[in-house]
């Protein structure tokens, strides 16, 4: 009942998808005179519900998706019960919905009271009525639409489809060693052999970059890579999963998400190092999870879980990374290849950070609630902080061994924090989110969008005469002509656009367009009849000065032929383009409009 109002999908398809599956569940519990005994044969149908309506409190819509499931599986116990004890509503919802069932279900599997064989046969009687309904609005269905089918768009059938995805993939997975083992890159160094060099890639966890002061947020989260010489800021750059499980993978491998099964063939960018001479490493700050992430981390001579040994409830800071890069540069490779994996700004946000590190305060409300969002952005930009610590500390630690190197820093995927009025929290949605802030990010690493160029040739007159005192001087008079190129541009400054995102719809509103640049090539300018005074010879500050009230004279006229005017139509229709090719723009009705 919930999926009816929370799907996007026509309303035939929606009644249908209640009719057909509660008249099998009805069924399902005539089958038996003891009705607590079907209820705990369709438990894995009663787990799918709680599930199901968890994953509707944290992001709003969608059914339990493929990789739902497969986070089950990589998702470690201390990573679980930390979410939880942020979700309370929804596990409170949970365990008053249905462990009340489950524990009728018991009393009457024990108890002695049956149901009337009479009463069953009505009831069954009425589902078969009710389940051949069902089955007509589903023939409707798939007359009306040519998309639908069962498999993907009826609960419960959608799951039990998805489920069985997840453990053909979960198959692949455990064969991997196996379906890869003959594999080689044919990798080699191209630089000589005796060159120090020293090559590090950190996948950090959960960080967006909008919330990267390196990447013009408002607030100052990355002070001291902002002041890093030679760092290069990569603006155009989407994740391929929004999982940790999916997208880690995809970064150490040559797998993409048009081509993901080539992970179970292929080996890692670890091994491809190795053939071309490296000693590698893997450290990460997360546990083991039988995922792609530790197969091809321990194809690294040297690895280590840090978290692998010690209690679910320890909280080990990245810094503990830095300890094990420390050793390694010390060890004396000449070619040394490592890779990182950060525990970031994952949530519970206030424990990736210790307390001397929060500078934005209040942080203290963990609990996932909409109203604890300027707590839970809080703690989530102190995160962003000690990231920026820690990358200004590992570039450091690079530069003082005084080899080639070269730091490459990504984060898995982003986060969710309440940024609109779908209220989404956290990751791993089955519909991955597109929040303002992201657009509105992408937007503004353009800075400038010129939308006209206006090409023209123009012929002035210069002339001046000395003025004493409102009485113009005979003989004093200087004049000349000349003939010019320019080019204006106009256009739209992408840097205050803004943007609004809602349940299905995404709205752009652009700044009015402006002149961005005015240009005269010296080279185009030619003067013509220069008439020299004794008494008033012509200075250069002539000549500039009369360019300017040229300038200032086409714009005034260009602008009066619709320059801006222009400029703003073909400024909304170039912003519409550029987001119409991002993943996932598609589930929007996108509109782009220009502020009057």
């Amino acid at each position: 009942v919930a999926l009816f109002f929370t799907e996007q999908m026509p309303l035939l398809a929606r009644i249908c998808n209640i009719v057909l599956p509660v008249s099998v569940y009805w069924m399902v519990m005539t089958l038996s005179r003891k009705p607590g005994k079907m209820i705990w044969i369709l438990f894995p149908f009663v787990f799918f519900a709680a599930f199901q309506l968890v994953l509707l409190y944290l992001f709003g819509q969608s059914i339990i998706a493929v990789d739902m499931f497969l986070n089950l599986l990589t998702t470690n116990s201390g990573e679980a019960m930390e979410l939880l004890d942020n979700l309370l509503p929804a596990v409170i919802g949970v365990f008053v919905v249905y462990l009340p069932t489950l524990a009728l279900g018991i009393v009457s599997i024990t108890g002695d009271k049956k149901l009337d064989s009479c009463f069953l046969y009505r009831q069954r009687r009425y589902a078969r009525m009710v389940m051949g309904v069902g089955v007509i609005l589903t023939a409707l269905c798939y007359v009306d639409n040519e998309d639908y089918e069962m498999k993907l768009d009826m609960y419960p059938v959608n799951v039990c489809y998805n489920l069985t995805l997840a453990i053909e993939r979960a198959g692949e997975t455990a064969g991997y060693q196996e379906s890869s083992k003959d594999f080689t890159f044919g990798a080699q160094a191209t630089h000589d052999k005796d060159e120090a060099e020293i090559y590090v890639l950190v996948v950090g966890e959960t960080a967006r970059a909008c919330n990267f002061g390196l990447y013009g947020y408002e607030r100052n989260t990355t002070p001291l890579l902002d002041k890093t010489e030679g760092l290069v800021a990569f603006t155009d750059v989407l994740t391929q999963s929004n999982t940790t499980h999916k997208s880690v993978p995809m970064l150490l491998s040559g797998a993409s998400a048009e081509n993901y099964d080539r992970i179970y063939r292929e080996k890692g960018i670890i091994t491809a190092f190795k053939e071309a001479g490296f000693h590698t490493a893997f450290f990460s700050n997360q546990r083991p999870n039988h995922s792609f992430i530790d197969f091809f981390g321990m194809e690294a001579d040297e690895w280590k879980f840090i978290k692998e040994d010690v209690s679910e409830e320890a909280n080990i800071s990245d810094d503990e990374l830095l300890t094990l890069v420390d050793k390694q540069l010390n060890d004396g490779h000449r070619k040394l290849f490592i890779v990182l994996h950060m525990y970031g700004s994952h949530f519970n946000y206030k424990e990736r950070y210790p307390s001397d590190m929060a500078v934005f305060r209040p942080d203290s409300l963990t609990d996932a609630k909409y109203e604890n969002r300027e707590y839970l952005l809080n703690a989530y930009d102190n995160t962003i902080r000690y990231t920026d610590s820690f990358l200004a500390s590992l570039i450091e630690m690079l530069q003082r061994t005084n080899a080639s190197s070269a730091m490459l820093y990504t984060s898995d995927h982003g986060e969710d924090i309440f940024d609109d009025s779908r209220k989404l929290f956290l990751h791993a949605s089955p519909v991955p989110s597109y929040y303002q802030y992201l657009i509105g990010e992408q937007l503004r690493s353009v800075q400038e969008l010129v939308a006209v160029e206006y090409h023209y040739t123009n012929m002035g007159k210069f002339e001046n005469q000395v003025d004493f005192y409102g009485w113009k001087v005979p003989f004093t008079t200087k004049s000349f002509l000349v003939s010019y190129d320019g080019l204006i541009k106009a256009g739209v400054d992408l840097g205050t656009v803004k943007a609004e995102v809602g349940a299905d719809t995404v709205t752009i509103m652009l700044p009015a367009s402006k002149i961005l640049s005015h240009e005269i090539p010296e080279d185009s300018i030619e003067v013509f009849d220069e008439s020299h005074n004794l008494f008033n010879p012509i200075k250069i500050q002539d000549y500039t000065g009369f360019t300017a009230e040229q300038k200032e004279e086409v714009e005034q006229k260009a602008i009066a032929k619709g320059l801006l005017s222009s400029a703003d139509e073909k400024a909304r229709l170039a912003v519409e383009s550029l987001l119409r090719i991002v993943p996932g723009m598609d589930e929007y009705t996108l509109t782009v409009r220009t502020a009057e």
